[in-house]
Formats: C-alpha cells, structure tokens, sequence
C-alpha cells in the first residue's frame, strides 16, 4: 500500500473513533475531508510531508492535518490516531460498518452492553440483550440481524456494472405499472460509482400503493425489509446471468429501496436522494445564505415558521426539476456525475462546468481482442458489432506473447493476424480496422516485441499484467519506460487493478501524467467494470494537465461494447472532455495521431 492510501486510511479511522467517542462535528468532518482529498491526489504526498507550505495547497488539508502527514512519513504513524485505537476497540469499527447502524447507536452498543465487535453484536441479538437499548424494538433488532447475515453473504460493496442491469430492469418494470408517471434510480449509481451499496429508486404516481405492491412482488425479491406507504426495501437476488458473467456477485443480494415521492417536488427528491451528501450539503449552505431552505421537497423562501415548510403550505420556490432548483440556486447545471464536492460548485459559479465527453461521443474503440487470442469474436464479427455502434475506428490488438494464459501471439502469429486484419478492413466498408497488439509492459519496462515488429502495427497498446505487487518506485520507472516509447499509443489500464480484488501497481501518477503529456501518449480508462483503470481521481488530476485519454472497452465478446458506459462516467467523474479523449476525435485526427513515431 502506497503512502497516500496509507495516510488516507489513518485519517478515515480516526474520523469514524472521533465520532464514536463523541468529537465535536468539526473535528469528525475535517478528518474525513482530509481522507478524500488524500485519496483524490495524484501526487505522492510522502516527498511533501515536511512541506507545509504545498500540503495546506490542497483543498481540505490544514495545518493541524499536514502536521499528522509529516509525522506519519517521519515516524510512521500519527500519534493521535494511535490513542484513538487506543480508546476505541479495533471490533467496533467492523460494527459501524453493519448497513443500519449509525455512529449514536454504536455508542450506546459500547457504552451500555460493551459490544465491541460483530461477534459481541451477534451474541447480544441472541441472548436478547439489545432488547433493553432505548429505541431498540423487535423490528429493529431483526432488520439488524438481516443486515448482518446480508453482508456476510453479499461480500461488500457491489460492482457498478452488476448493480446498473438490476436497476435498469427495475426502472423499466416500475414504468409499466399502471399510474406510475416517473421511474428513475438515484444515489451512488446515478453518480457512476464504481461500487454501490444499494439502489435507490424514486417514482411519482397516482397509485402509490399499486407501485410498492408491484416493487415488493417482483421476481427475485427474497425478503421485504419495510413495507410503507411512501417507502418500501426489499433483498433482490442477483441474477446469475448478470452477477456471474465474470465470476463475481453470482448468489449475492443487494438492497433496493423504493420511494414514492410527490409529482411537484421530483426535481428536488432526485437531487437529494442522488447525493453525494457533501454536494447536498453545500449546496443547503448556499440556499442558507440567500434566504432559502432546501431540502428533498423542494426549495424554499426561509419565513422564519416552525416546522417543515412543505407541511405548513409553503410553495417552494423550485421543485420540479434539478435545473430549476439550481437555476434558483444562481448555479449552472451540474452533472450527476461529478456530484462530489470537488470544486464542481465552484467552477459552475466561475462560468461554468467544462463540456463533458457523452457516450455519443465516442466513435472508436482502440482496444479490442478476437479469437486470436483470447476474444470470442473474429475480427469481421467485432469490427460489425463497432460499426453498428456508429465508430468510424476499430483497433484489433490481441495480446503479445508473454500472455500465454491469454493466447498470446508469437512474432509469426501476428504478422499473419496483421495481414488478416488489413483483408478485413478492405472487406468491410464503412469503419477502418487497424492492427495493432496490447503489448505487455515486462517487469523492467521494456515492450514484449521489439521496434522493429511494433513499427508494423497502427496502434500499440502497452499494458502491465504480471508483477502487479511492484512497489510505487519501481513501477513508476517501468511505466515511464513504456511511456517515453516512440512507439506507444496508449498506456492500458495503467495500473492492472481490479476493484475490490487486486490493489495493482500504485505509481506516482503525477510523474505519469507528466510523461504522458510531454510523450503524446495516452492514458486508458479501461471501461470494463471491474477495472475503471484509471480511476476517476486520476483522471481528474491528467485532465487538469492536459493529458490525452483513451476510453476503451478492452473488447472481448460482443456484450463488452455496452461496458462503454462505465468509462464515459468515469471520464465524467474525472471532468474529462471531449477533446481530451481520442476516442471523440473525429477519424482523420485520430489517425493522423495514431501516425506518430511512424515515419
């Protein structure tokens, strides 16, 4: 684990004790802060630690929480954060992580019944002790217990990819129920997350209850957690032509919650119920400041009466849309996907948000594979699938010979696939078909072919896949390496992570993109779902340098095109345009870039 995540998880720690041991908000928000921004910063921070001056740059950081990043790079832990552990049980962390259980009642766990871990929890449900809690009702107690046994069987947080089918399936089902007018999921998904917790539905109707009789009796629904007349939660099973595609969240569950929200305050359920909570809440401190309340109604003139405007006859002063509440809000319309407090406020206020890269934008994949190695497609079936897309481009680039595992192509085997590839593309017309290879990038840098068979190819994607356990000082240099090829196009999926199961290389992303910009290569969001490499972070820190970035399917059967999604809102997430991204240029630009180094 490189230092960054390191300091970021002594900061989230020390965030979650602060709150259990009662710290004032302030403290508990400024660590948190502090953790995002952390992980957010392309920059290793451990050359900086004993500068104060560029520390305290960064939004979030000051100068109580430099100070701790200097001491954890001197002596490699925060002392604060050790009396911390200290004063609370390592256990109870896992507790506050139980779905349900909020900060206030995990404290009254451990001040009153000395629960200090999920097995204590577990022993407490049995032996019916946590009966005796204030607020602690049989229907509490068992939602408590389903939500335990839910994570246990669930294994954590669910992959985008998986959670987006379900929702979608959700929304469309919802959308034939007789009276339901409007269907839409929110939250985190909305938000392009690359994992969720649950799904958020929101719908308006003139029949709330035909709607949540239609939610709770869907196919798949294992068990009915709350059944109210505005909002209803199920257990949905994962389908397992959806969550063991790739070995993943077959057999699983996830949570879906349904609300039924009032026509006239849409706009304002789905900004609110969308999040993120740090962009919700700055955007409740702008409304404070003009005179206004907002909330999940709408937003309102702040007259002073008691209570929830919505329920005294207040008319809110917008509500219907989100555009409307942020027209109101004197704010240009903000994408949901860059809805993290990271500047996007800010940015509206100064003129306007960048015009972000859209799914119709892009018109080539640059990275795809056939059955020449380890693709399901030939190359005619692929470059079809593409053109039915609307591409202009597709780039065929099997695997080279150091991935066996993957069929990799000896220098034979590819000369014979690049002249394949050059038949192919005068056959179909209407899409050029380049040839091109995913070259490994070998543990010391160098590309698995040599110049001379590399020079033969229209698009060279480099690529780790072995020795991903490298640490940031070596991968760093192998990557540069790759980078500073004269003839390497794209750096694919940077770091060979895959989330929640491989961490991958941590380079110095900053060193990266710097090379990457004076080199004219790009950078790949690799769009599978399991990768999103780079990581919306890193995309943020290379769009802000002007870095070019490939968004690519890395295309192996014809269901891998619909992953392009993914990585659009990640480049989203990352403020990336549409300049930026090679995949949005126009054809005789993208080829006349692909020519570099080539004579």
């Amino acid at each position: 684990m490189g230092f960054n995540a390191q300091i970021a998880q002594v900061f989230e720690q020390m965030a979650a004790m602060l709150e259990l041991t009662g710290a004032d908000r302030f403290r508990v928000n400024a660590h948190s802060k502090a953790a995002r921004t952390i992980k957010d910063t392309a920059s290793d921070l451990e050359p900086l630690a004993d500068d104060e001056k560029e520390l305290t740059k960064l939004d979030g950081i000051g100068k109580g929480t430099a100070a701790k990043i200097a001491e954890f790079a001197r002596t490699g832990k925060v002392e604060e954060h050790q009396e911390l552990l200290g004063k609370v049980p390592a256990g109870l962390l896992d507790v506050l992580d139980v779905p349900g259980l909020g900060p206030k009642t995990v404290k009254l766990m451990w001040d009153e019944l000395g629960i200090e871990s999920v097995a204590d929890l577990k022993k407490a449900i049995d032996a019916g002790t946590l009966a005796g809690l204030p607020r602690m009702g049989a229907k509490t107690i068992e939602n408590i217990k389903q939500s335990l046994e839910f994570q246990e069987s669930s294994g954590g947080r669910l992959h985008v990819g998986i959670a987006r089918p379900i929702a979608d399936s959700i929304v469309e089902r919802l959308g034939e129920v007789e009276g339901v007018e409007r269907v839409a999921f929110a939250g985190s998904l909305r938000r392009g997350k690359e994992t969720i917790g649950d799904i958020d539905i929101l719908v308006t109707t003139s029949d709330p209850d035909g709607a949540m009789d239609a939610f709770r009796s869907m196919s798949g629904v294992t068990k009915v957690l709350a059944a109210g007349e505005t909002k209803s939660s199920v257990r949905l099973e994962i389908p397992d032509e959806i969550g063991g595609r790739f070995g993943g969240d077959a057999g699983a569950g996830v949570q879906v919650d349904l609300r039924v929200v009032p026509s006239e305050s849409w706009g304002a359920a789905l900004m609110y119920f969308t999040g993120s909570k740090e962009h919700n809440v700055r955007l409740r401190e702008r409304a404070i400041k003009r005179g206004m309340t907002l909330n999940e109604y709408g937003l309102f003139e702040d007259d002073g009466g008691d209570g929830p405007p919505q329920k005294r006859g207040v008319t809110p002063a917008a509500s219907e849309s989100e555009e409307d509440i942020y027209r109101a809000l004197g704010v240009g319309w903000i994408p949901p996907t860059v809805r993290e407090d990271r500047g996007e406020i800010d940015a509206a206020d100064a003129g306007g948000l960048p015009e972000l890269v859209t799914l119709a934008d892009i018109k080539a994949e640059l990275h795809s594979h056939t059955t020449a190695s380890d693709g399901a497609m030939e190359i005619l079936e692929s470059a079809r699938e593409a053109k039915s897309r609307g591409f202009h481009t597709l780039a065929v680039t099997d695997h080279s010979k150091s991935s066996a595992v993957a069929g990799g192509l000896s220098v034979d085997r590819l000369r014979e696939h690049i002249a394949a590839i050059r038949a192919a593309d005068a056959e179909l017309k209407g899409i050029s078909i380049l040839a091109g290879s995913e070259v490994d990038i070998l543990g010391d840098g160098t590309l698995d072919y040599d110049d001379e068979v590399l020079a033969e190819l229209d698009v060279v994607v480099a690529s780790p896949h072995a020795a991903l356990t490298q640490d940031s000082k070596k991968a760093t240099k192998r990557l540069l390496r790759a980078i500073e090829h004269p003839l390497v196009h794209i750096i694919g999926h940077p770091t060979g992570r895959l989330i929640e199961r491989r961490r991958g290389l941590e380079p110095a992303m900053d060193e990266i993109i710097a090379a990457a910009v004076e080199h004219d290569v790009a950078l790949e969001i690799n769009a599978h779902w399991m990768r999103l490499d780079l990581r919306d972070s890193h995309v943020r820190a290379a769009v802000e340098a002007g870095c070019k970035i490939a968004i690519d399917c890395d295309v192996h059967g014809p269901g891998d095109y619909d992953n392009l999604v993914f990585g659009v809102e990640t480049g989203q997430r990352g403020w990336l345009t549409k300049d930026l991204c090679v995949n949005a240029w126009p054809k005789a630009k993208l080829h006349k870039w692909l020519k570099k180094g080539r004579g």
